[in-house]
């Protein structure tokens, strides 16, 4: 009964916060359990109550003054420098460049966005396929929220009510990986469509592109060696980060105007808005579920189907991958979360950060998959290729993706080594 009320709310268009709240309403009907209701108005303002969601608005307005300020163009100039003369160069540039926007961005969306602009025109000016192109920046997104910061961890922490800073540290090694993954990819993908050689670029230019971007470069080892060094929390690096961003925008590329700073402002305020309204009504919805003991009934259900850890997982991921395909992952995070976590836990054993890395990186697989795929479709217009046509192409980057999480399931070391190497 409640979970077809959901649907049918989500059905008729209601937003899924507000369809979160009145399932919480419904939830506290079927039960009798009318006494929730005079803590209803507090639990929903209760929710925000987290200082690690002042993370939350700060990345996204780092975000901004990086959009604005020059700093994306500079770091996909620092990997093309880094680089050098290979066959499928600027393919590689272009997944380096990603995971150098991913520790500053943490967003799939804004970091597609941003590197349909910057990779996908000089990619095909160079002879790459478009479509292939904007493929490889598609799938690029997927490292923004495993390699932290993430928007998608600072959510998992708060709802799980864990440190986001260890979250952080857990997404380092799996991030990796991930790229490695893609970098084979990209071979395989070279190898197929005759990818062109980077030309060689003189000692000097590149020495100049280097230091040009090391400004820019600076913001993501402040993020990372604040949080790793103890020295910030994700909070505090954000506010560090967004001030640095501001002034290497202003001061020393002098792309970011003090025109750009309040508009700025205004879409950070307006973007944080939806998601921690979204954010308060999960934790309404967790409190009500938890009060009529869903996680255990739950719990007893799968328990009578498996007691081995490794099959939840993998029964798990196919959940996840369905509710990939059919809703975006903050919403899909906040209602699997409140159910499984404890049972994950409690009941199987699985660490937490464990846990968290698995179902952020699953789901956001789901961004670029239909028939919701907002990274997808984002993809497909920033680049004006089909979006059937692009899904097809990042089908080796999603496969990449299943063998990272099936790893990540099998071998915990991946993401709790360095948060126990680190205490």
């Amino acid at each position: 009964m409640a979970g077809g009320s959901f649907l049918l709310l989500l059905a008729i268009g209601v937003p899924i916060a507000f369809a979160l709240l009145l399932l919480a309403l419904v939830i506290i009907a079927l039960g009798g359990n009318f006494v929730l209701l005079q803590s209803y108005p507090q639990q929903l303002f209760g929710g925000l109550e987290n200082y690690g969601l002042l993370a939350l608005p700060l990345f996204i307005l780092l975000g901004e003054f990086m959009n604005s300020g020059g700093i994306g163009r500079r770091l996909m100039a620092l990997a093309l420098a880094l680089l050098g003369p290979v066959k499928g160069g600027l393919a590689y540039v272009n997944l380096m460049a990603n995971m150098l926007m991913a520790s500053i961005l943490g967003s799939t969306v804004a970091q597609i966005t941003i590197m349909s602009r910057l990779a996908v025109p000089e990619m095909e000016k160079a002879g790459y396929p478009r479509d292939v192109s904007v493929a490889i920046t598609a799938a690029g997104g997927m490292l923004a929220p495993i390699i932290p910061p993430s928007m998608m961890f600072i959510i998992f922490g708060v709802i799980a009510q864990i440190p986001i800073g260890d979250l952080f540290i857990a997404g380092i090694v799996p991030g990796l990986f991930l790229f490695a993954a893609f970098i084979g990819v990209i071979a395989w993908l070279g190898r197929r469509h005759g990818f062109p050689r980077t030309e060689p670029m003189p000692f000097r230019a590149r020495l100049r592109s280097a230091v040009d971007a090391l400004p820019a470069a600076l913001i993501p080892a402040v993020i990372i060696g604040t949080i790793l060094g103890g020295i910030a929390t994700p909070t505090e690096a954000a506010a560090i980060a967004s001030l640095m961003a501001a002034a290497i925008g202003l001061g020393i590329y002098r792309e970011l105007k003090l025109s750009d700073i309040w508009p700025a402002f205004t879409r950070s305020a307006a973007s944080s808005a939806l998601v921690l309204f979204l954010i308060a009504a999960a934790q309404v919805f967790s409190w009500v579920i938890t009060f009529e003991n869903v996680p255990a009934q739950v719990a007893a259900a799968l328990q009578a189907m498996t007691s081995s850890p490794i099959v939840f997982l993998l029964l798990l991921n196919l959940l996840l991958i369905f509710l990939g395909m059919v809703t975006d992952p903050i919403p899909a995070i906040i209602l699997i979360v409140p159910v499984f976590l404890p049972v994950a836990t409690q009941v199987y054993g699985i660490d937490v950060f464990q846990f968290g890395v698995i179902v952020c990186l699953n789901l956001t697989a789901g961004l670029l998959t239909p028939p919701v795929g907002t990274g997808l479709f984002t993809a497909a217009l920033m680049g004006e290729v089909r979006a059937e046509r692009l899904a097809r192409l990042i089908l080796p980057f999603f496969l990449a993706v299943l063998l990272v999480i099936v790893a990540l399931i099998l071998f915990p070391v991946l993401s709790l080594g360095l948060v126990e190497a680190m205490g």
